[in-house]
């Protein structure tokens, strides 16, 4: 894949822009920085410039000449290694919300955030760090042959964080492109995978781990350490996603029945090991984005400046199955 604009169309579509609404020219800047960002993520991969990406490719094919039962979900797996993985494909599908439906956003200001967060989210060293989660389940279907990777080991991280087991796939649990959250008869909510990853389900007991439905009061209390919960969700879920995580939360909240009810993200786990610096800023901008997807509201926010300026890329300056199964 090519990249098709060069910097001198975006700056100049920028001048155009910027002669009419200043909002409208922060957006339309930063929708084509993110175009482009998003294209050289894809040539990165294409080329095998991202290590991670290389390791995916690695320890599918390990996995899948000496696991050849496993073999479906290894290759479902290795799909993140390239641009037809649902990592990808979630940030390509966001980046076409935000161009051409600006009414899913709240406001302009929502919208302007959104393109800031995918064009980090697809920089080569976020997306680096971001794909040691779907790597590290490969890690851990292994049992042990194939060594996590900026990550400490799953019975360090189980330990340090009194977390519960739920297997290999853990680190996908409550991530968006993956699967969903739905509700059971009862009101209670569950995890469901997407597709083949639901095959991740069916290999829980056989390798160690909690088998059967994972509700999120069981999983916000005993969760353990991964990417996208602990360093990536703000820039890896669109802010309706976001939104949709808190009502579940709250609504898990409301139904816990297991006594007192802890929330999924009231503290960081600990298990990251040699993650970048850009991974490491993007975490303490977290409480930033808090409070701007925390409701659907404000037609103020339109006008407040952007609280991640400290974090915002160079352009500033001009589908399923359950735990379960279904």
């Amino acid at each position: 894949m090519r990249i098709t604009k060069p910097f001198w169309v975006v700056l100049f579509i920028f001048t155009l822009v910027a002669c009419g609404d200043p909002m409208k020219a922060k957006i339309e800047n930063q929708l084509n920085f993110a175009e482009l960002q998003m294209e050289k993520l894809a040539q990165g991969l294409e080329a095998g410039q991202i290590r991670n990406a290389n390791l995916i490719k690695e320890y599918a094919r390990q996995l899948s000449e000496k696991m050849p039962e496993q073999r479906v979900l290894v290759q479902e797996l290795a799909k993140d290694a390239g641009t037809s993985g649902p990592m990808f494909l979630n940030l390509k599908d966001r980046l076409q919300t935000a161009k051409s439906q600006p009414q899913a956003f709240s406001s302009s200001q929502e919208r302007l955030v959104e393109l800031e967060n995918i064009y980090q989210a697809a920089s080569r060293e976020l997306y680096n760090d971001a794909l040691s989660d779907p790597l590290n389940v490969l890690a851990d279907l292994s049992g042990g042959l194939l060594p996590r990777v900026n990550s400490i080991s799953q019975a360090a991280s189980l330990q340090s964080n009194q977390a519960e087991n739920y297997g290999a796939g853990s680190q996908l649990i409550g991530n968006p492109a993956y699967g969903q959250w739905s509700t059971d008869s009862s009101g209670m909510s569950f995890w469901e995978w997407y597709g083949m990853y639901a095959l991740i389900s069916n290999i829980t007991d056989a390798i160690g781990g909690r088998r059967g439905r994972v509700y999120y009061g069981d999983w916000a209390r005993g969760r353990n350490y991964s990417y996208y919960h602990d360093y990536g969700r703000y820039r890896y879920s669109s802010p309706k996603t976001v939104r949709q995580q808190n009502q579940i939360e709250q609504k898990a909240k409301k139904n816990y029945r297991g006594g007192t009810f802890t929330s999924a993200y009231a503290k960081n786990r600990t298990g990251a090991a040699q993650i970048s610096s850009a991974s490491r800023t993007a975490q303490k901008q977290k409480t930033q984005f808090k409070s701007q997807y925390a409701t659907k509201n404000t037609s103020s926010s339109a006008k407040k400046p952007s609280s991640t300026s400290s974090f915002r890329s160079s352009s500033s300056g001009f589908r399923s199955g359950g735990f379960g199964g279904k």
